[in-house]
């Protein structure tokens, strides 16, 4: 075996369409674009959701509702989740980095602290926000709340 006698595989290697190149090679003439028409015109490209000249469907459905651009995501993070992970960890301080550390949120996520479940442990709890229940429950057991 060397190169000199090295084939390809039988069967995977395919000759080209010539198309347009005379009436002799049986591919002249229209060039297997058919008779006539859009599609057999050079230039020709199909609207992306062309049905044809029927009415398309992004245009028969109707639009509503609307995008806020001023709207802030927040991933939600409860009580409970807070304490086990206190527990877990046996931690005084609770962060967004613990959050990042432990899985609940990514880098860039900003996280909110909800009232979901009890809090038991006397605990420093930062995030970008909370509501009125969680900050409650957190001030009850002598903890502190830290708005990032």
């Amino acid at each position: 075996m060397d190169l000199s006698n090295l084939k390809p595989a039988e069967g995977s290697i395919k000759t080209r369409k010539r198309i347009g190149r005379g009436p002799g090679s049986g591919l002249g003439g229209t060039s297997t674009r058919g008779h006539k028409g859009a599609k057999q015109r050079s230039g020709y490209s199909k609207k992306i959701g062309f049905e044809g000249g029927q009415m398309p469907l992004q245009r028969r459905v109707p639009k509503f509702g609307f995008k806020n651009i001023n709207r802030v995501e927040y991933k939600a993070i409860n009580l409970d989740t807070i304490q086990k992970l206190a527990e877990v960890k046996n931690l005084q301080k609770v962060g967004v980095d613990d959050f990042i550390a432990a899985g609940f949120v990514s880098a860039n996520q900003l996280v909110k602290v909800l009232g979901n479940g009890t809090l038991t442990a006397k605990l420093d709890v930062q995030a970008h926000a909370f509501s009125k229940t969680a900050v409650a429950a957190i001030e009850a057991v002598g903890g502190q709340v830290v708005k990032l």
